[in-house]
């Protein structure tokens, strides 16, 4: 993120940054910096196997914890979608294939760091538990974050070198230097203290003589920042000053920056020095490369989003977001972290990312499994749009609406284009624009998710309501996966959600079911239990590729639930989902079958786990989980015919008593 080189650039020197006992004052946290801090402080195992988002957001609670402890009053500003202009896309793209390569280095044992698919979403949860306040920006915060932290004169807390170059008289603090663990008890009336380190733009520019800190979102254009690099500076570059005392003259990335800084110090404002950058060039190219340095250096003007007036009153006003044609309520759903940028990126975009997991990458992509769940929303989102120019346009030239989806195929990024669903006839008048979508009776709405996700509410009405979205979506998983789950991973998956259940009754002080002393000793067995077998190095890369495409199907079902303004309520993703339980468990069950009934001290526990399971079983044909042994001429047949599909299809078996009621099972991608 920000300025590639310029982290290690002012981290090499110490006199950039200044120490900081942070306590009562107020603390801008970039939201994606925080939650990738704190999600790749797990140990790499738990990445490996998707993630345990208990563990994240029991760091995230103490994190607030150290906060609150020493009077620290934080916000967190979250990154929205990409923006109307779309201009990151190239970073992205190559942010995408980096993702790709330490999910293909993680599969094969070797390090890495990959966020899991919903660390983001339980990241946003925990922030709601704990109370504190956050946005979600309509597109990149960098700009807001800094306004913020200007009007009230804090630091930012990030891992973000743009920071560097914002003009912030509260300066800057580096996540990597900020000892949120190590509290500090302080002496006297003060009280404790948080120990950081806080760069200053002011500092910074005094180590380079007259240097103007207005010349500062210069020198980060010059460099090259996530907006991309300015083409046709070489000879610009060729001119520069190599600092005296260089070892031999070398022209590396921190040597460049050097010259840079040294170089920008001679003028009094970014206008002379562009003026002097663009007289090295040729003449037809300068004032395309005038126009483009000026409007590059915006990206570090104030923003005219006041976001205190969001944490004041709630309301969040942005000219882009006005701009964007989208209705108030999606507008405010996205603000309040209530909708996911997935879904304004789909819509103002009809782009999206689909975030690579730890899976076989032999295999097709874990979210191919949950593609009719996202046709189903890109329908829902561009049936409205039809009224839009771009809509207008697509219409004329007789092409489908539909979404080009950024995903893996095998070991490298692809772009497909898919077509949005057509809804089914009695969701298809007019109510269901998206303008109107909120008009539209629960029940309705209801309906669609289910038939999405080919339930019935009577399969359901036995749970609690929390569970009830998880269910829907592990018989959709179960029905629609492919390769075809098998039944101990499909158990596994189900005592890990028990677990969830056990723990939410033993310790949530909201709970309000009541818990008998069986469930305390269950619960306790259970953790000795967890401890012992969290040690193991076992990896089972197929069993894992099948819990992915189960978080990509989850990930697609909460965001289907979010447009529709939640039919059924949102699960605590903190107690849903274990990589290394989850694996473990499936390890364990495979030589262990007993392993079944480590809860069955337990009656409530036990129960749960055989409705879930017997729900689950009775959503697919008595034989589906029935070992079939087959001729090897019937293998070769299934392989030859494999080779020539092009795209991943849901099978829905005619035995399948579930998912015949979903109308959108049998959809796919089309090329």
């Amino acid at each position: 993120m920000g300025v590639p080189g310029l982290t290690g650039f002012v981290g090499e020197r110490g006199a950039f940054f200044s120490e900081l006992r942070l306590r009562d004052s107020k603390l801008v946290i970039d939201g994606s910096s925080l939650y990738h801090r704190l999600c790749f402080s797990s140990s790499a195992a738990e990445l490996r196997r998707g993630g345990d988002y208990g563990v994240l957001a029991a760091t995230v609670r103490r994190f607030f914890g150290s906060l609150r402890a020493c009077g620290v009053a934080a916000v967190v500003v979250l990154d929205g979608g990409r923006g109307a202009a779309d201009r990151k896309l190239p970073t992205l793209r190559d942010r995408a294939a980096e993702r790709l390569r330490a999910a293909h280095g993680l599969s094969r044992g070797q390090g890495g760091c990959l966020l899991p698919l919903l660390a983001r979403h339980t990241f946003v949860q925990a922030l709601r538990r704990l109370r504190v306040p956050f946005v979600q920006c309509f597109a990149e915060a960098d700009r807001e974050i800094a306004a913020l932290a200007r009007r009230w004169g804090c630091p930012v807390l990030s891992l973000d070198s743009d920071f560097c170059v914002f003009d912030l008289p509260g300066g800057y603090c580096p996540l990597s230097r900020f000892q949120w663990q190590e509290v500090c008890p302080g002496e006297g009336a003060p009280g404790c203290f948080i120990p950081a380190l806080c760069f200053s733009a002011d500092g910074f520019c005094r180590r380079f003589g007259r240097l103007q800190k207005s010349l500062l979102p210069l020198f980060a254009v010059l460099c090259g920042n996530d907006y991309g690099e300015v083409p046709a500076l070489q000879g610009f570059f060729g001119k520069l000053p190599v600092r005296a005392g260089n070892p031999g003259g070398q022209r590396g990335k921190h040597g460049l920056m050097r010259g840079l800084l040294e170089w920008l110090a001679q003028f009094g404002e970014p206008a002379e020095a562009v003026e002097d950058v663009v007289r090295h060039l040729k003449a037809q190219r300068r004032e395309e490369v005038r126009q483009l340095l000026h409007s590059s250096m915006e990206d570090y003007a104030p923003s005219d989003v006041n976001l205190e007036d969001f944490f004041q009153l709630g309301k969040y006003e942005s000219e882009e977001a006005s701009s964007s044609g989208l209705p108030q309520w999606v507008l405010d759903g996205l603000a309040k972290g209530e909708l996911s940028p997935f879904l304004s990126d789909a819509l103002m975009l009809r782009s999206t990312f689909l975030h690579v997991q730890v899976e076989n990458m032999q295999r097709p992509s874990a979210h191919s499994t949950a593609l009719p769940i996202r046709q189903v929303i890109y329908g829902l989102l561009l049936k409205a749009a039809h009224s839009s120019e771009a809509a207008s346009a697509s219409k004329q030239a007789n092409k489908p609406p539909g979404v080009f989806e950024f995903d893996r195929s095998q070991k490298t990024l692809t772009k497909t284009f898919v077509q949005a669903a057509n809804l089914p006839p009695h969701f298809c008048d007019d109510h269901f624009a998206l303008e109107k979508l909120m008009e539209v009776p629960m029940s309705c709405r209801q309906m669609l998710l289910l038939e999405t996700l080919g339930v019935k509410m009577s399969f359901l009405e036995s749970f609690p309501s929390h569970l009830q979205l998880p269910v829907a979506v592990t018989c959709y998983w179960t029905c629609c996966s492919e390769p075809k789950v098998k039944l101990l991973q499909l158990k596994a998956l189900l005592l890990m959600i028990v677990s969830g259940e056990l723990d939410r009754i033993t310790n949530d002080p909201d709970c309000t079911a009541l818990h008998d002393e069986d469930d305390s000793i269950v619960y306790n067995q259970f953790l000795k239990w967890k401890e012992k077998k969290s040690q193991s190095k076992d990896f089972d890369l197929d069993a894992a590729h099948s819990f992915c495409q189960w978080q990509c199907c989850l990930q697609m079902g909460l965001y289907l639930n979010q447009l529709l303004s939640t039919p059924l309520s949102e699960p605590d993703l903190s107690r849903l989902y274990s990589g290394t339980l989850v694996h473990s468990l499936y390890q364990e069950l495979k030589s262990t079958p007993s392993v079944e009934n480590m809860f069955s001290s337990s009656p409530k526990m036990t129960q749960l786990y055989q409705v879930l399971l017997n729900t689950v079983k009775s959503s697919v044909s008595p034989d589906f989980f029935q070992k079939v042994t087959k001729t090897k001429s019937e293998s070769r047949k299934k392989k030859k015919a494999s080779k020539k599909t092009k795209a991943v299809r849901c099978p829905v078996p005619e035995t399948q008593n579930l998912c015949d009621f979903n109308r959108f099972a049998s959809l796919g991608v089309d090329d």
